[in-house]
């Protein structure tokens, strides 16, 4: 029955709900560790990242499918991959790890990653794009509003660059933390709110009452709304970045219907998971939790798979840059849920055929679901 269901798991034509794109060019050594870490300060000279859960997951499961035995060194990895080029590595990582459908995220410095038609072209699967609320807001201000014209045209600019996507997105936990007061702010508020920062110039948005309108306007909208919660870089203040603190806005925002997708949890996962057996409205993925406990994915998988219902659980990689994050975010994520599963069956628990449906709720059946995307990935 294991082998069964890991053989399985491994076939399945994953949807990855929340990734962004591929870089389009070759690497150095040097930018290469850097974008294998969530940490965005210098790799010291002493040491290398690729003596990490992801380095050697890396050398792992992404060598072989560039024609090396596994576990080579780094500096044979990175030979490999400077002799293939960019295109063929993405090429061969994207397509061999099964993924079948991605959901691209596209507000962070879009211009050094494919897009959503790049992505389609290196991989030969369909692409579907998140918009991030804070971008968009950004990009509004950068082409002169004034205050009171704000709300209006943010909700306006937010309809036309959603009219084929499939959900929206807020760093909010970035920008200010997510123990934010939950409620709408009046107009008046965000007018005002508005004046300030327009007033400043406008830089990066990080007032907590234009983040909370674009969160309500996004709910308005009706499309599945991400939150990044949890690990992240060192951006993020991870103490604040609990997804308990989303209870107040779960609640209010419960009446819509919109589905909330907590991104990645990590390390509150079993905090999120209360949150989606409590709350309807709330979904939850593991997603960077996976791809930087590498070998120790088992644990947060497992975790996830604890109290949240089966149907509000999604499969993500959130990589960014490197294919290979792409591939190992779906390799190890896959060999977590075989191992998990496959030790209920062992010890008599659930049923083979219980574990395959979870595996393929998880893996591609809730994204389906809860972003409409049909049978077609």
């Amino acid at each position: 029955m294991a082998v069964d269901l890991t053989e399985l798991i491994e076939e399945l034509a994953l949807v990855d709900h929340h990734v962004h794109g591929a870089t389009a060019h070759d690497l150095t050594r040097r930018e290469f560790e850097g974008l294998i870490t969530e940490s965005d300060r210098p790799v010291p000279a002493w040491m290398t990242t690729f003596d990490s859960q992801a380095g050697h997951a890396i050398l792992r499961h992404c060598a072989p499918v560039l024609g090396l035995d596994p576990h080579p060194s780094p500096e044979e990895y990175l030979a490999r991959r400077a002799r293939l080029g960019a295109d063929e590595v993405n090429r061969r990582l994207l397509q061999a790890s099964g993924v079948r459908h991605y959901l691209v995220e596209t507000g962070y410095r879009g211009e050094e990653i494919l897009g959503p038609a790049g992505m389609a072209e290196v991989s030969g699967v369909p692409v579907d794009e998140i918009v991030r609320l804070e971008t968009v807001a950004e990009q509004v201000a950068a082409t002169g509003c004034g205050a009171g014209a704000f709300a209006a045209r943010f909700a306006e600019t937010l309809w036309e660059r959603t009219r084929t996507a499939r959900g929206v997105k807020t760093i909010v936990a970035y920008r200010h933390g997510l123990d934010f007061d939950p409620a709408p702010p009046s107009p008046t508020e965000v007018a005002e709110a508005a004046g300030r920062w327009l007033a400043g110039g406008a830089g990066r948005l990080a007032d907590p009452v234009l983040l909370r309108h674009l969160i309500w306007t996004g709910l308005e909208r009706g499309l599945p709304l991400q939150i990044h919660t949890g690990l992240g870089d060192p951006d993020v203040d991870l103490r604040r970045s609990d997804p308990l603190l989303l209870r107040g806005l779960i609640e209010l925002a419960e009446p819509t219907g919109v589905p909330l997708m907590l991104l990645h949890c990590y390390p509150y996962q079993r905090h999120a998971g209360f949150l989606a057996q409590a709350y309807p409205n709330v979904y939850l993925d593991v997603g960077l939790g996976v791809t930087y406990t590498g070998a120790r994915a088992e644990a947060v998988v497992a975790e996830s798979l604890e109290p949240a219902p089966f149907a509000k659980l999604l499969f993500s990689s959130d990589a960014w840059g490197p294919a290979e994050l792409h591939h190992i975010g779906a390799v190890l994520w896959r060999r977590a849920m075989a191992r998990v599963l496959g030790a209920f069956v062992s010890q008599g628990e659930w049923s083979a055929g219980q574990a395959a449906r979870v595996a393929a709720m998880v893996g591609a059946e809730n994204a389906r679901r809860v972003y409409a995307l049909g049978q077609d990935g």
